[in-house]
């Protein structure tokens, strides 16, 4: 569905009947909703109901010009989640999709019952221009993300899952060079200039935090640093997974994650 929102478009799609418990499923940087197709069934035949938000930029989603602020993008998941009127929804984000989902959290308390923040970071990395700086110019000079995408994959999946998948290797590839540009870099922009660290502490739902052991874009020990700011949080790592664990190790993040929806409160 595409909802308007200040003259321009979200896309969204819900799967399952309404009046299940809601999981919202937000994607990575230069991914869209599909990245998520691991997740659907298991959560479907759980009993849930699942939102899946192409994040500005992504997918279905309008790229406007950017700079984007992280605050801006948990305000359009706001936006989706009050249209819906889903009632309060467990939330799952991935990289962008977990520091947006910080910020939706943070600013919108009461949509949310809990957060699940995979590979995510929780604030700027101290030297975010030097690793964002030159991916931002090569997608607006060249009015494409195909000259970033071979090099995305890599970040984060192993070559021996590219070996064993390599369809769904070329699904994600084909998606990462496909995001608009300027989607793309606004993104980044947000990225490059955001702290969540001093509300984390005050966050208001329970967060479990997950990150690829391997994971080559965020260090593990910044999942590590969100659990230990957030009250009570728990921190996961998933081994022989990169960026994309969900994608990687389904089996496992699948249990893992309907094993944390389980134990929080109706």
């Amino acid at each position: 569905m595409l909802l308007s929102r200040d003259g321009r478009l979200l896309h969204a799609d819900l799967l399952g009947p309404r009046g299940r418990p809601a999981v919202c499923l937000v994607h990575a940087l230069a991914a869209d909703s599909g990245l998520w197709a691991e997740q659907v069934p298991a959560l479907l035949d759980a009993g849930f109901c699942v939102l899946r938000v192409d994040l500005r930029g992504h997918g279905g989603s309008t790229a406007t010009p950017g700079p984007y602020r992280m605050a801006e993008l948990g305000d359009d998941l706001a936006f989706v989640l009050r249209a819906l009127d889903l009632g309060p929804a467990h939330y799952v984000g991935l990289s962008l999709g977990g520091m947006s989902g910080q910020a939706l959290a943070l600013d919108h308390p009461g949509l949310l019952r809990s957060i699940v923040i995979c590979d995510a970071l929780p604030e700027s990395l101290p030297n975010a221009a030097e690793v964002w700086g030159p991916r931002i110019r090569a997608v607006r000079a060249a009015g494409s993300c195909a000259p970033i995408a071979e090099a995305t994959l890599e970040r984060w999946l192993t070559p021996g899952f590219r070996a064993a998948n390599p369809a769904r290797w070329q699904e994600i590839l084909a998606t990462v060079a496909a995001t608009p540009a300027e989607g793309y870099a606004g993104c980044a922009e947000a990225i490059s200039d955001f702290s969540h660290v001093s509300r984390l502490p005050g966050l208001a739902i329970l967060a479990l935090v997950v990150c690829g052991e391997d994971d080559h874009a965020v260090p593990p020990a910044e999942g590590e640093r969100i659990a230990r700011l957030v009250p009570d949080g728990r921190f996961v790592a998933i081994s022989g997974a990169r960026h994309l664990p969900n994608v990687e190790k389904p089996e496992v993040f699948n249990r893992l994650l309907l094993d944390w929806l389980a134990r929080q409160p109706a």
